[in-house]
């Protein structure tokens, strides 16, 4: 399940020093030799791994945590939608897309209706379980965490939910959860939100946030956060255009947020 706003895309400056691994294609940034207790799995949003934007996210988490970082390609080389095909769809909060502008972005998702169905939801988690599996047999890490972007953000939900193979789990403005996802996700649980999102607007994110508290004090609970960035829209954390200081501001913020995350719950 993707939104239209996980359809944007803004560069980010620089480019990778990770490699291309032999586990699935995956990209790869190294933590310091002898870091290898822990590890995180970068789930990228809908463009994948040819927009470098997840590559240089994981480069500067493999530098802040020093630890491992993997961003598996789970759309097997072919993402759905390219960065051409992005519309002028708002940037931050407050911004509202013309009738024009939806007009053109259907127009523009129109030729990507099968490949958005050929990476449905099945497809690609069974592809990121498949990876994760692999590179435990492979790596044998302690303990691995999971930050999803948008359409990661809901592979990262759907997995947390079904398996056990994340032990911390951080959701950068997912795709929109179920409730039974969120009743059953197994890993604490950090979300970045963004102010304006159109996935999970402020009325939904208050329900989601009741899911947490109503399994305090039962056998499922699981630690759990939430922080709201001002200014910010749909896509900030993955694809921030600096242009607008709270949405610069708000982007570092949510790599600081995710960095603490995973030190606090998968500790070094």
């Amino acid at each position: 399940m993707s939104c239209p706003d996980c359809f944007k895309g803004a560069v980010l400056d620089g480019e990778p020093t990770g490699v291309i691994s032999a586990i699935d294609g995956a990209y790869f940034a190294s933590g310091p030799a002898g870091t290898s207790k822990r590890a995180v799995i970068l789930l990228t949003d809908i463009f994948g791994l040819p927009l470098k934007n997840s590559k240089i996210l994981a480069d500067n988490f493999a530098q802040h945590l020093q630890c491992d970082v993997w961003v598996p390609d789970f759309f097997a080389g072919r993402p759905p939608v390219s960065v051409s095909q992005m519309a002028p769809l708002p940037e931050k909060a407050g911004l509202k897309m013309s009738f024009v502008g939806t007009v053109k972005l259907v127009s523009n998702l129109l030729p990507s209706i099968p490949a958005l169905y050929r990476n449905r939801s099945a497809v690609v988690d069974s592809r990121t379980v498949s990876f994760v599996k692999k590179l435990q047999t492979e790596k044998k890490y302690e303990k691995i965490g999971a930050i999803g972007y948008c359409f990661g953000g809901g592979i990262a939900t759907r997995v947390g939910a079904t398996t056990d193979l994340f032990d911390s789990i951080v959701l950068a403005h997912p795709s929109p959860p179920t409730d039974a996802d969120i009743k059953a996700i197994k890993a604490p649980t950090a979300w970045t939100c963004a102010e304006d999102d159109m996935a999970i607007k402020p009325a939904r994110l208050e329900e989601i946030k009741a899911l947490y508290a109503d399994r305090k004090g039962k056998d499922t609970f699981v630690e759990s956060e939430f922080r709201v960035y001002p200014g910010t829209a749909h896509g900030f954390a993955a694809r921030p255009n600096f242009a607008y200081p709270e949405v610069k501001e708000g982007f570092e913020k949510a790599f600081t947020q995710a960095v603490e995350w995973f030190n606090k719950t998968i500790p070094a």
